[in-house]
C-alpha cells in the first residue's frame, strides 16, 4: 500500500468490501493469514459458536480474566456503533490510529489473495487483521466469536485449545440448513482434534456437537438442566441475577449476574464451563491461569456489561431506554420473558431488522406483551421497510406506527411511553440497535 491510511480510510476500505456480503469457506482468509506469518497460531483462547448468547458468554468469562489479572483479546460481532469494536483488548476498541494501522498491514495481503481466489470479504479482512493484531499486542488469551456456523466461517482457521457452543436454533437457514441438527453439525465443527469443548446445546442440535467430540476424542463439559454445569435462578430484577451455580463437584452459591434477563443463567453455566476449561488448558500447556478462582468468578459476573444486550440506558435524551439486539426467534422469546419478568408491559417499541430473517416470529413472540411499537429501519439497503414491518406485525396484533428514521421512531415512542420511568425498549436488529445507542450517547457511527 503506497499510503498511510488514516481511520476513515480504513473504514472506506472496509464498506468497499460489502458490510453483508457473505461468501463462505476458508480458503481466502487461510491464504491472507499465510502472508502475515500466521498469528492465528499464537493466539490461546476459545472460540466461541452458538446461535444465541455467545456475547453474553464472552462478557462474562472476559470479565472474570480482568478480575484474574490476564489481558484477553475479543472480536465483537457484529460492532454497534464504530469498527474499532471488532478488535478490542480488555474490552476496549482499538484507537482509530491503531485500527488503521491494523488493516494497513492486513490489506495488501488480502489485495494478493484476491488475484488468484477472488476479493476476500469485509468480515475475511477484519478477522484476518484482528488475529494479526492481537497476536502482535501480546494478549493472554483470545475470546473469539463465530460469525455465523462454524465449520466454514473464517474464525474456524483458529485452533486456540478450547471450542464452546452455548446453544443450537433455527437462524441463518439459507447457510447453514434447515433442522437443528444441520445447524448443530456446522456449528460442532470448530472442535478440533487435541481440543477442550464446552456446550450448552440441548435437543436435536446437540446430538453433532456430542458425535464430533466422541469421534476426535474431545473431552465435553455440558451446562444445562441436570448437567454438571448447570445454575438456579434465585432472583432477577433491573440490578441483574442472582444464580445459584453447580460447577462440576464444587458450587457458587448466590453468584451475581450483572447482566439483566433471566436467560443468562444458562449463559452464566456456559460461561463457568468454559473458564474451568480455559484454566484446564493452561495447566496442560504448563501456562497456569493464575489468579482465575471462583473469587475472580465472583468479582467478574458481578461487574459484566455487554452493550446492546439488554442494555438499560437510564439518562438519555429520550428517557430511560433498554436497548437488546434480538434477531432471531429464539432471541426474542428471551428478551420477551425477560421483560416479562421485569414487569415490562405496553412500553413502546423501537423495531427495525435486516432482510433474511424471520420477522414473523419475532414479532409474534413479542405481540403477547402488548407492546406499542414503532417500525422504522437503518439506512442500509438490506433494511426491511417500515411499511413492510408494520404489516408483519398486524398479523398478529393491532396497532403500530412507521417511522422513517430511527431518530423519529425514538420520538414518537417516547409519546407512547405510560410513564417517565417506563424504558423504551429497541429491538429486532443489532445496526438498529447500533445506531440509536451511538445517537443517544453521542458518539460518532461508522456502522
Amino acid at each position: 500500500m503506497s499510503r498511510r491510511l488514516d481511520y476513515p480510510a480504513a473504514v472506506d476500505a472496509l464498506r468497499a468490501r460489502g458490510r453483508f456480503g457473505i461468501s463462505l469457506g476458508l480458503e481466502r482468509v487461510d491464504a491472507i493469514l499465510d502472508r502475515l506469518d500466521r498469528p492465528e497460531r499464537r493466539l490461546r483462547g476459545a472460540l466461541i459458536g452458538g446461535t444465541n448468547g455467545k456475547g453474553s458468554v464472552v462478557a462474562l468469562a472476559l470479565a472474570a480474566l480482568r478480575e484474574a489479572g490476564l489481558r484477553v483479546g475479543t472480536m465483537p460481532k457484529p460492532h454497534l456503533v464504530t469498527y474499532r469494536e471488532r478488535i478490542a483488548i480488555n474490552g476496549e476498541p482499538l484507537s482509530e490510529q491503531a485500527f488503521a494501522a491494523a488493516l494497513e498491514r492486513g490489506l495488501p495481503a488480502a489485495d494478493a489473495v484476491a488475484a488468484r481466489l477472488g476479493p476476500p470479504t469485509e468480515f475475511e479482512v477484519l478477522t484476518a487483521a484482528a488475529f494479526a493484531e492481537l497476536d502482535r499486542a501480546g494478549v493472554d488469551l483470545a475470546l473469539v466469536e463465530v460469525g455465523m456456523g462454524g465449520r466454514l466461517d473464517a474464525t474456524n482457521v483458529l485452533d486456540p485449545g478450547v471450542a464452546a457452543i452455548t446453544n443450537v436454533a433455527m437462524d441463518h437457514e439459507k447457510h447453514l440448513g434447515g433442522t437443528l441438527a444441520a445447524i448443530g453439525a456446522e456449528k460442532a465443527a470448530i472442535v478440533k482434534p487435541g481440543s477442550l469443548a464446552v456446550t450448552g446445546a440441548s435437543g436435536r442440535g446437540l446430538r453433532p456437537i456430542l458425535d464430533r467430540c466422541a469421534a476426535l476424542a474431545v473431552p465435553l463439559r455440558r451446562a444445562g438442566g441436570r448437567q454438571p454445569y448447570r445454575a438456579g435462578l434465585l432472583n432477577a430484577g433491573w440490578d441483574g441475577l442472582v444464580i445459584d451455580v453447580r460447577a462440576g463437584g464444587r458450587r457458587l452459591p448466590e453468584l451475581r449476574v450483572g447482566l439483566l434477563g433471566g436467560h443468562q443463567a444458562a449463559n452464566a453455566a456456559v460461561a463457568v464451563a468454559l473458564l474451568d476449561a480455559l484454566r484446564q488448558d493452561g495447566e496442560r500447556r504448563g501456562a497456569p491461569l493464575a489468579g482465575l478462582d471462583d473469587e475472580a468468578i465472583r468479582r467478574g459476573f458481578a461487574a459484566a456489561t455487554w452493550p446492546g444486550r439488554l442494555e438499560l440506558l437510564r439518562d438519555t435524551p429520550a428517557g430511560p431506554v433498554l436497548l437488546d439486539g434480538a434477531h432471531n426467534p429464539a432471541g426474542a422469546r428471551a428478551l420477551a420473558a425477560a421483560l416479562e419478568d421485569l414487569g415490562m408491559r405496553r412500553f413502546p417499541l423501537v423495531f427495525g431488522a435486516m432482510r433474511g430473517k424471520r420477522v414473523g416470529p419475532v414479532l409474534r413472540a413479542l405481540a403477547p406483551l402488548g407492546a406499542r411499537p414503532v417500525f422504522t429501519s437503518v439506512e442500509d439497503p438490506q433494511a426491511l421497510s417500515p411499511e413492510d414491518l408494520l404489516r408483519a406485525w398486524r398479523r398478529h396484533a393491532a396497532g403500530g406506527r412507521a417511522a422513517g428514521t430511527p431518530r423519529e421512531a425514538l420520538a414518537i415512542a417516547a409519546e407512547l411511553r405510560a410513564g417517565a420511568d417506563q424504558p423504551i425498549v429497541v429491538a429486532g436488529s443489532l445496526y438498529l440497535v447500533g445506531a440509536v445507542r451511538g445517537m443517544l450517547l453521542g458518539v460518532r457511527s461508522d456502522a
